[in-house]
């Protein structure tokens, strides 16, 4: 009994130590959160901006569509990478072009990870700037290719003497995980709709299957294609020529050749270049202006409200039915619907960035948003960003226009479903059997045992259902008829301009075009605001009990060392989904 005592007493113990611990963490961060906030050094005086300021944007982080919320877990690690929020670069390259304390912009290209809409999307908004007849210079010690592709947007591309450029034209790569599944013990049931709906072949293959390649092909060619055209097009050279860097090793050649070939403009170190600045100024310093305090300094100065407002509701990452990340369906239905009551709110734009997720889901957010049309009967745009195929798409179909950049992912209209089945990994990896008894016959697959043919018939017509669903929405949603939504759909993946030309979208541009169109739909072309959905907040006490949770998993981990894998793989499956409107995971390269 006092042996059970001071086991209790040292739990205790140990949790309230536990405790104040997490307190203690979560007070330190929050502190050097603030204290990096509002941090002013190496910053001028926004408050006192004077003439011949230089706006630099600096491309050091990660692009996302917008601010994203303190992450403790990210603070406590050391994984603080900055966020780099699209619509700020956006924003301050368009107030610059009106002001006239900035004379010009600085590209500080230190090799920001981008999507190619993103990318497409800034480039954009830097040739929108240079009409204003202000310049642009670029500066990086090396260029990465989405980087250098940005910089050619620039009037003048400058480089370290020893740094290098890579253009190397694009690639993706598929990782395949059937054999590693087979180790396991894990059987991996797919029912599916769609010649090319390769989101399933991980689970099942071990190769890429040909429809997926031809895909594949086809869109990283047309995408390569715009790119390249827009390098040439700026480097003044031809399309031919910038192949010919892509497949000449363009990163080890010697900075001199770079200049000898037009890739860059001149080799200067960073001093260099800021001394360069400075005199094209009229300064004695290059009076450099961090976009991030620019737009602050803007939202403060032009705080009033006036005119049509334009909701932004933004809808990026994986569909599910309810998760803290992502789109989550139990989270904007009900936002959509409290935009749909708000009187203030003269028209929406739904800025997708998925490549899908949870048929549910999916539905749960095309009904909302139709309610949202018959309730205000008020303009319903889609901005797409990198992604919104499969569930992206489902959720933007039904849409008065819909705008992508030539560089967004979109379609990938199918429906799949996935019953994994771990038999094998219990009984002969872990040692665990189970019996079942059953009243009825037609019991839903579940995860222990292979289903049966009677099984498998009725997941084939539970998905097919789901795909003749899907397929109507987007025929209703683009006033096409259901066989032409199908000779284009079948799982395929579109990139935005052959999208334009079988009528998925209707127009290419970002999301700034698409609110001067709404703005002038609403007649208020020069009289209008826009309000972003949802409010990014910090929620400290959520982030507290995340925290925990993380710790709870490690702790586990822990314990459990090498059953770690199967663990994982178990949890992992557990939370997939039965019926799945996603794409595969593409990253370009």
């Amino acid at each position: 009994m006092l042996k059970r005592f001071f086991e209790n007493f040292l739990a205790v113990l140990a949790g309230l130590w536990v405790t104040i611990f997490l307190c203690f963490l979560l007070l330190m961060v929050f502190v050097g959160a603030i204290v990096s906030l509002t941090s002013t050094d190496a910053k001028p005086d926004m408050a006192s901006l004077k003439d011949h300021n230089v706006l630099r944007i600096s491309l050091d982080g990660t692009v996302t569509d917008r601010a994203t919320p303190i992450n403790l877990m990210d603070q406590l690690y050391g994984d603080n990478e900055t966020s780099l929020p699209l619509n700020d670069i956006v924003r301050a390259l368009k107030l610059a072009s009106e002001d006239k304390a900035i004379d010009g912009i600085m590209l500080d290209c230190k090799g920001a990870s981008m999507g190619m809409a993103q990318m497409q999307a800034i480039i954009t908004a830097i040739n929108q700037f240079k009409e204003s007849g202000k310049w642009v210079f670029a500066y990086s010690d090396n260029y990465t290719q989405g980087n250098y592709a940005l910089a050619c947007a620039a009037d003048s591309i400058f480089i370290n003497p020893i740094g290098m450029v890579d253009v190397h034209g694009l690639s993706t790569t598929v990782v395949y995980f059937k054999d590693m599944l087979d180790k396991l013990g894990v059987d991996v049931q797919v029912v599916k709709v769609g010649t090319y709906k390769s989101a399933v072949e991980p689970y099942i293959l071990n190769d890429m299957s040909d429809a997926n390649r031809e895909q594949t092909s086809q869109f990283l060619s047309n995408i390569w294609g715009n790119i390249s055209e827009h390098i040439a097009k700026n480097r003044k050279v031809s399309t031919d020529t910038v192949n010919q860097w892509a497949n000449g090793f363009l990163f080890a050649k010697a900075t001199e050749d770079y200049v000898k070939l037009k890739v860059v403009d001149g080799m200067k170190y960073r001093h260099e270049f800021d001394d360069m600045i400075a005199a094209k100024i009229n300064e004695d310093e290059p009076n450099y202006v961090d976009f991030t305090s620019y737009v602050s300094l803007q939202k403060n100065i032009n705080s009033s409200k006036s005119g049509k407002q334009i909701a932004v509701l933004y809808a990026v990452g994986t569909i599910t039915e309810s998760a803290k990340d992502g789109i989550a369906s139990e989270t904007i239905v009900p936002q959509i619907l409290d935009l749909a009551e708000d009187d203030d709110v003269d028209g929406l734009i739904l800025r997708v960035n998925s490549g899908g997720g949870s048929a549910f889901a999916s539905e749960q957010i095309w009904e909302a948003l139709q309610q949202w049309k018959s309730i205000t009967g008020k303009p319903f745009y889609v901005s797409m960003g990198d992604y919104a195929a499969s569930g992206g798409y489902y959720i933007s179909c039904g849409a008065d226009r819909i705008y992508a950049e030539p560089l967004t992912l979109t379609g990938s209209i199918g429906i799949f479903g996935l019953i994994p089945n771990v038999q094998k990994l219990l009984n002969d990896k872990i040692g665990i059997h189970t019996s079942t008894v059953s009243t009825n016959t037609s019991n839903f697959p579940d995860f222990f045992r292979t289903m049966n043919p009677e099984q498998r018939a009725a997941m084939q017509g539970y998905v097919e259902r789901g795909y003749e669903l899907f397929v109507s929405r987007c025929a209703n949603g683009r006033h096409m008829p259901v066989d032409s939504i199908k000779a284009i759909a079948e799982g395929r993946v579109w990139d935005g301009s052959a999208a334009l030309r079988i009528g998925l979208v209707d127009k290419l541009g970002g999301l700034q075009q698409a609110i001067a169109d709404m703005a002038s739909e609403l007649e208020s072309a020069e009289d209008y605001y826009v309000v972003e959905y949802p409010a990014v907040k910090f929620k400290w006490w959520e982030e507290l009990l995340d925290m925990s949770n993380q710790m709870q998993s490690k702790a586990m981990e822990n314990q459990l060392k090498e059953w770690v894998p199967y663990y994982t793989t178990i949890k992992n499956i557990k939370q997939l989904a039965p019926l799945q409107a996603r794409m595969d995971y593409i990253e370009l390269r």
